[in-house]
């Protein structure tokens, strides 16, 4: 059997999986919400993202307004920091944090009995900045959120909620998607930190003015 390949130059690569998950998805999606959707199936190459990624209502315009008037990204793993385009963000003042690997939140947790991804949670709320969070791992992260915005402490530009996995995952989506905060979930067990930087990815070039 002979293979055959697609004759395609580097920089065109990119955008032949974009016309290919077009193709293959056979329906339109919404305007504001297709370069995230798709940006996550060509992360993935899984096209269930075209039916459990859950958006609040007007949520992408207040997104690229948080980010165009220098918002910050917090997220949960140093994969999920590492993958963000950090040029992008750059260009509008903003900055990626990622406190899971600091000693103090280290030392609160052990002090406490948490998560990590609990205790950096609390000292990002302490961060006198617009926040975007960007969770893919821990579904503890996206609890403590939740008790924050309920309790008045923290108000967060919008939360990318989309951690991967079986224990308190599904739960925690469902409690931000409660939250009274702009949210984009992916709803079910799939997730992870790939595809929060690749939202934070999609969202940053959308406000850069390309997709």
């Amino acid at each position: 059997m002979k293979v055959q390949l697609e004759n395609v130059k580097p920089m065109d690569i990119e955008k032949r999986s974009f016309a290919i998950i077009t193709e293959e998805l056979g329906y339109e999606l919404p305007e504001d919400k297709a370069p995230i959707i798709k940006r996550c199936i060509h992360t993935s190459a899984d096209f269930d993202y075209a039916q459990n990624l859950m958006f609040s209502d007007d949520v992408v315009e207040k997104a690229l307004k948080a980010l165009k008037n220098g918002a910050c990204i917090v997220t949960d793993t140093q994969m999920a920091k590492a993958g963000i385009n950090k040029k992008a963000l750059q260009k509008f003042g903003g900055e990626v944090y990622c406190f899971m690997s600091d000693e103090e939140v280290a030392e609160i947790a052990r002090k406490n009995g948490t998560t990590r991804a609990t205790a950096s949670m609390d000292k990002a709320a302490a961060l006198q900045k617009p926040l975007i969070f960007a969770i893919g791992n821990a579904p503890t992260a996206l609890v403590r959120l939740y008790e924050l915005i309920e309790d008045g402490k923290l108000q967060p530009e919008l939360i990318i909620g989309v951690p991967v996995g079986f224990v308190n995952v599904v739960q925690s989506k469902e409690l931000i998607m409660q939250a009274d905060v702009p949210y984009i979930v992916a709803k079910g067990r799939k997730g992870g930190s790939n595809i929060a930087a690749c939202i934070c990815n999609a969202l940053l070039y959308m406000a850069g003015g390309r997709e």
